[in-house]
Formats: C-alpha cells, sequence, structure tokens
C-alpha cells in the first residue's frame, strides 16, 4: 500500500483505514458498514499481496462528517 501523506490526516477528524481480510465480500462489508455513519471514500479496488493471504483495501473517513441514520431523520 501507498505511504499515508500529511493530507490524509492533516486535521483532527480525518482518518485512514487499512483492512485487511479473507476476500473482497468480507472486505466491502466493512466498507459499507463505515461508510453508513461517515464519510468515506468510494472502493475503488482491492490488493493482493504476492504470497500472503487474503485482501486489503485502504480507505478514508472523515468523523467530522456523520451521516443521518434512520433515527436521526427528524420526520414527524
Amino acid at each position: 500500500m501507498e505511504a499515508i501523506t500529511d493530507v490524509h490526516v492533516s486535521e483532527p477528524g480525518l482518518v485512514v483505514v487499512d483492512i485487511a481480510a479473507a476476500d473482497d465480500e468480507t472486505v466491502r462489508a466493512l466498507h459499507t458498514a463505515l461508510a453508513t455513519q461517515w464519510a468515506t471514500t468510494g472502493v475503488a479496488r482491492t490488493t493482493r499481496d504476492p504470497g500472503q493471504p487474503g485482501v486489503r483495501l485502504r480507505c478514508y473517513l472523515d468523523l467530522r462528517q456523520s451521516l443521518a441514520g434512520p433515527a436521526d431523520t427528524g420526520g414527524s
């Protein structure tokens, strides 16, 4: 994976998440769960390290941008 640069964590609330799992489905499920809570980058592609088991994915979260869940919609 590429290096984490200063811009990735330039402010409080910005997070770099490296996910490792057995398969693409598991990685994407975790990314989807994160994306329901916070603003996150899309899933471009997973990577495989030669000779290593599983797949990896890097995504970036902005914890300052919490997404509204069903209980937070304020409907009347």
